[in-house]
């Protein structure tokens, strides 16, 4: 009999778009991942009582144990994309703490949890910060496991060191600080497994439809599920996690297939490309210039280097301006366009681009088919979705 204990918070989650109304957050989702993968599954929460009435139907649905610690306020985290910055309600700094959870079992996955903070013992434990900002170092609480592996994006492991510019630095700082093994979660790029060993890189597996809310969390449940668990190395334990990664952001279903599932279902590795990316959109309301941004900022936080006319040229004449932006399109190596409004410079840009060789990715959420046909049948890759679009466009495969 397998068993597993997750310290991890419930937390009401909203998104735009697409649409989205759950309630999971990094614990919820983690065990809500596992059936078929643990016999048993434990999660160890705080909620307050209408939120622990209405989980505990998922956690009868998904078939865990949920034990929830009286809380007075219930979080939502809200969105426009699975990107985007979330707003968080109530306001971090109005949530007030509540006394650790105490959590002692031979395997536990603990995660950041934004009420209070769990104290763990285990003989083997994943630790997954769960905040870029302020991540709790795993040991400042009393938390204690004879093997320890950390997983963590890569602004999360530089905040735990100081080592903002070298994430493999920065876990092997964290080896020395008494991690066995720390997993850096590189988003579209896959993961780097750090081990005193030496250092290896995960791929991460393409999906048709990509979403990003949660699928850390589901990486983590993975990976606690084979290396803390079932005692794999922590190369296949992160290996499954990134199959599953793929799998949960197509279907946006839990639990995870199966491992036997996961290794036999064909799937193409990716990574991010390098290169520069030309943002074509117009900008003339405020509605096209947020877009705008939010896609130039997208792409800067998935790594990409991007030339966005509106801000590296900005408006003036058109014997300025053309001639500008004519110039970055040639240098780039790929476009992203915005399409809705059929405004006539970007799709000048993307004949241009067409024209040259270009690849072409484009968001167009309500343009007709008639209006894209010369752009599909270019080659042009259009998608409904940003955040689909986003990652097709950075995996160029």
């Amino acid at each position: 009999m397998t068993e597993i204990t997750i310290a991890g918070g419930v937390y009401y989650e909203q998104v735009q778009w697409p649409s989205w109304d759950l309630i999971f957050g990094s614990g919820g989702r983690a065990a809500a991942s596992l059936p078929g993968h643990v016999d048993t599954i434990d999660l160890r929460t705080y909620a307050r009582a209408d939120t622990a009435e209405a989980f505990q139907r998922a956690a009868d649905v998904y078939g865990f144990r949920l034990y929830a610690e009286a809380a007075e306020q219930s979080v939502c985290f809200q969105y426009v994309h699975t990107l985007s910055t979330p707003v968080i309600v109530p306001a971090p700094a109005r949530i007030r703490p509540i006394a650790p959870l105490r959590v002692q079992a031979d395997a536990i996955l603990r995660f950041g949890m934004m009420e209070g903070s769990a104290v763990v013992k285990a003989d083997r434990c994943v630790y997954d910060p769960q905040s870029p900002l302020n991540p709790e170092p795993f040991e400042r609480n009393g938390s204690r496991a004879a093997h320890l592996a950390i997983v963590a994006n890569r602004g999360e492991v530089g905040a735990l060191t100081g080592i903002a510019d070298d994430p493999v630095a920065a876990a092997q700082r964290l080896l020395g600080e008494g991690a066995e093994v720390v997993v850096v979660k590189c988003g579209a790029s896959g993961a780097i497994i750090v081990e005193k060993s030496g250092t290896r890189e995960i791929p991460a597996y393409r999906s048709e439809g990509v979403w990003t809310l949660g699928s850390g969390d589901v990486f983590a449940a993975i990976f606690a599920a084979y290396w803390a668990v079932h005692g794999q190395s922590a190369t296949a334990a992160a290996e499954l996690a990134s199959r599953a990664v793929a799998s949960y952001a197509e279907s946006k279903s839990l639990p995870i297939p199966a491992a036997t599932a996961l290794r036999t279902t064909i799937a193409q590795p990716v990574g991010a490309q390098t290169g520069r990316v030309y943002l074509a959109g117009p900008f003339f309301t405020i509605g096209q210039r947020w877009l705008v941004d939010e896609a130039r900022q997208s792409l800067l936080g998935m790594g990409m280097n991007v030339f966005s006319p509106v801000h590296d040229i900005g408006n003036g004449p058109a014997a300025t301006v053309a001639p500008a932006d004519l110039a970055g399109l040639n240098d780039c190596d790929a476009v992203f366009a915005l399409l809705d409004g059929l405004d006539s410079g970007t799709l000048f840009e993307v004949g241009y681009a067409c024209a040259r060789s270009k690849p072409v990715y484009a968001l167009a959420q309500s343009v007709g088919d008639e209006d894209l046909k010369m752009i599909v049948g270019s080659g042009c890759r259009v998608y409904g979705d940003l955040v689909t679009a986003l990652h097709h466009l950075v995996w160029r495969v």
